[in-house]
């Protein structure tokens, strides 16, 4: 486990569990709600707060797609689930490249050397998690490098896990939701109108959503009652996709900027699904920004 501090922030950081995070707390405020999920093995039962999506985001339908003329079919990496997620960069040991009091790099390569790393993804690659502590809060990067031989196509976002208690609300502008399937897949893309228009804030209390959304204009806010400071989330314009994942039950909701919808590679025929296609040696990444109503204060005492 790797600390950071800096003005009144402590930053925890787990390379063994895939560069996840465990806690950032704003003078003495925990922001994160870490959450142990027994259905992602590979997370070894840990608790974390937030945790990087690579080299695809969200689902890919029975692990199968296609691209550059070949079939490809991944391995099921949560229990219960045919549909492989969040991508394998999750599930393995990162290296920590450098490491100040208020600043971490960390570094996972990926390479498909048997069937087993093949059924994780079928390319390799060269991923970079920067986190890094500033007066206003936490500064997220996140790199991918194509270190294979041929194109290959990826996608890219970050979970993190706040706390959801009755009086919670979430605002953000976004053009449209996706509706869902019983296995999370998306079936049905509307306007956010109604119910879906979170651009004046929505209580979520008693609201369980498991959606993403598109057009995301890269700023949420997230109001907390009872003294916890409210969030901001900024993200830059490759994440143009957010998806919210709210379980009110277990007292978190996770917004989750991502570079593309759910089962994006499948989806040849939606506008603006967001499958980026990286040339070898080339590079794609951006910045998410957090910043806590408590950073702006002065460090106590």
């Amino acid at each position: 486990m790797l600390e950071l501090t800096r003005d009144g922030q402590r930053l925890t950081i787990l390379p063994e569990t895939g560069a996840a995070l465990g806690q950032w707390q704003v003078h003495g405020h925990d922001m994160l709600r870490p959450v142990a999920n027994p259905a992602l093995r590979n997370q070894k039962g840990v608790a974390v707060g937030a945790y990087p999506l690579l080299p695809y985001v969200n689902r890919i339908a029975e692990g199968h797609f296609s691209f550059g003329g070949e079939e490809y079919r991944l391995t099921p990496n949560m229990e219960g689930c045919p549909h492989p997620i969040h991508g394998n960069g999750w599930e393995h040991e990162w290296q920590i490249a450098h490491k100040t009091d208020s600043h971490a790099i960390l570094t996972f390569d990926h390479t498909p050397a048997d069937d087993a790393a093949k059924g994780e993804w079928p390319y390799a690659y060269r991923a970079v998690m920067s986190y890094e502590l500033r007066a206003d809060g936490l500064y997220v990067s996140i790199v991918m490098r194509n270190s294979d031989k041929v194109d290959q196509p990826v996608g890219l976002g970050f979970h993190p896990f706040f706390h959801s208690e009755a009086g919670s609300r979430l605002k953000f502008a976004a053009d449209s939701v996706w509706l869902t399937d019983d296995n999370s897949l998306p079936i049905e893309k509307k306007a956010c109108e109604g119910e879906w228009d979170f651009s004046k804030g929505q209580a979520l209390e008693g609201r369980a959503l498991d959606n993403g959304f598109t057009g995301f204009a890269g700023h949420a806010q997230l109001e907390q009652p009872g003294g916890v400071p409210a969030l901001t989330v900024e993200a830059d314009s490759i994440f143009s996709h957010l998806v919210v994942f709210s379980q009110p039950k277990d007292g978190y909701v996770a917004i989750e900027p991502v570079t593309s919808m759910t089962d994006a590679i499948n989806r040849p025929e939606v506008a603006g699904r967001g499958v980026h296609v990286l040339a070898p040696g080339q590079s794609f990444g951006g910045m998410i920004r957090f910043r806590a109503e408590a950073s702006r204060r002065p460090a106590e005492g």
